[in-house]
């Protein structure tokens, strides 16, 4: 027993073994003449050295008793409560960090160059497909239309006065051929200048966010300068890494027990996202330097709450169905393994080595090492040795799992 330990339950007894010995080294360099405090009683000395050498060990242990306060007794051992591993569904949930993204977020860019004439948009609007965002200064653009048009009706007329003359035979049908080919042309010329004339207007191509402007207006754009962004948030995208072994065990669950899993997203207040997720797509390949595979999850939107470039916390839960479970200190760890203590029939406790599937808050689902009939340790793990006999409560399976506290030892 740890002499502290000793000391602090039997006061008297400690005071006693130390005072004793004590005295007698006092007296002894008494006798030889060595000083040690001025004036000692030895007369004093010697007589409680009489009394406590007449002192038995038992009256000195009553002596103990005595002195501790009724009722507090200690107890050597504590009570041992023996249970049963039980079989029943369990919720496990997974969190992996994640990043949010739009399922459409663009650059809008402009398609020719020119000044910026109008800005029709402000950052962080929203607006719906084929709105008018941008337009550029377009003269240039209008000055060709306007010329290729003015073809266009040259080209016509050359067509109709060939086809009056092929009608009187004044000319050939080739002649004719030729004109309308020349119409076809100028037409085609003005078909393309009206095209380029509307590329200077910048139209939404989905219903979506606007974000930050990065040219004011009448700057000059160059064609292909980035104007601003446009996020479409009714669908985000939530991207994170899964560990290999996390991903075969996903997979493993998915093949045992079916589809039957609940995608959550936790935001960065701690808060719950009040819409429920799906899996929409594992991508095909590991990332061999950091051993993880992006997995993707859909939330969906509809309020706008979640933006491009977030981050937060993919909760995934699935439920294993029939599995085996004990509580978590119920066991105790030797070299980085798990073991139980297993009582057998005849009342006598066997250690036990167990392979714990997942853990979740304070149970263990256990993959192999147990089954349900076994009568395994719960209360006293510390007090029972391999290979001993031992008495004990036994408790109800059900009733030890809704109250569970603690953690293993």
């Amino acid at each position: 027993m740890n002499p502290f330990a000793f000391a602090r339950r039997h006061p008297i007894v400690t005071l006693l073994l130390v005072l004793v010995p004590a005295s007698g080294a006092i007296l002894a360099l008494e006798e030889v003449g060595v000083d040690i405090v001025p004036a000692i009683d030895a007369a004093g000395i010697e007589s409680v050295l009489d009394r406590a050498g007449s002192m038995t060990i038992d009256s000195l242990s009553g002596m103990a008793m005595a002195a501790e306060p009724e009722g507090q007794a200690h107890q050597e051992h504590q009570k041992i409560v023996v249970t049963r591993p039980q079989v029943m569904d369990v919720t496990i949930t997974e969190p992996y960090v994640c990043q949010i993204h739009s399922q459409r977020h663009i650059e809008v860019c402009a398609l020719e160059s020119g000044y910026l004439q109008e800005i029709l948009i402000n950052e962080g609007q929203q607006v719906k497909q084929g709105d008018l965002l941008f337009k550029i200064l377009p003269v240039l653009y209008q000055a060709r239309l306007s010329a290729e048009e003015a073809e266009a009706q040259l080209a016509e007329l050359e067509y109709s006065y060939s086809k009056q003359l092929a009608d009187q035979n004044v000319v050939s049908s080739n002649e004719v051929k030729l004109a309308e080919a020349k119409l076809a042309k100028a037409k085609a010329r003005v078909e393309l200048a009206r095209a380029e004339l509307n590329f200077t207007n910048v139209v939404a191509p989905f219903d979506g966010i606007v974000d930050r402007l990065h040219h004011q207006l009448g700057s000059l754009i160059a064609e292909g300068d980035m104007l601003t962004t446009l996020s479409d948030n009714s669908v985000m995208w939530v991207y994170f890494n899964v560990p290999e072994a996390a991903y075969l065990a996903y997979m493993s669950n998915r093949a045992k027990h079916g589809d039957d899993e609940r995608i959550e997203l936790k935001l960065a207040n701690g808060e719950l996202f009040p819409h429920v997720g799906t899996i929409g797509a594992i991508e095909a390949k590991f990332n061999n330097e950091t051993g993880t595979i992006p997995f993707r999850a859909d939330f969906p939107n509809p309020d706008r709450l979640l933006r491009h470039g977030q981050t937060g916390t993919v909760l995934i839960s699935q439920v294993l169905k029939d599995v085996l479970v004990i509580p978590q200190r119920a066991t105790f760890e030797l070299l980085d393994k798990r073991y139980v203590f297993v009582i057998d029939d005849k009342n006598v406790a066997h250690q036990r080595l167990i392979t714990v599937e997942h853990e979740k808050d304070d149970i263990y689902i256990i993959q192999d090492g147990l089954d349900e009939t076994e009568n395994i340790v719960l209360e006293g793990v510390r007090d029972v040795r391999d290979g001993e006999t031992i008495s004990y409560e036994f408790e109800d399976p059900q009733t030890v799992l809704s109250h569970l506290k603690y953690h293993a030892e």
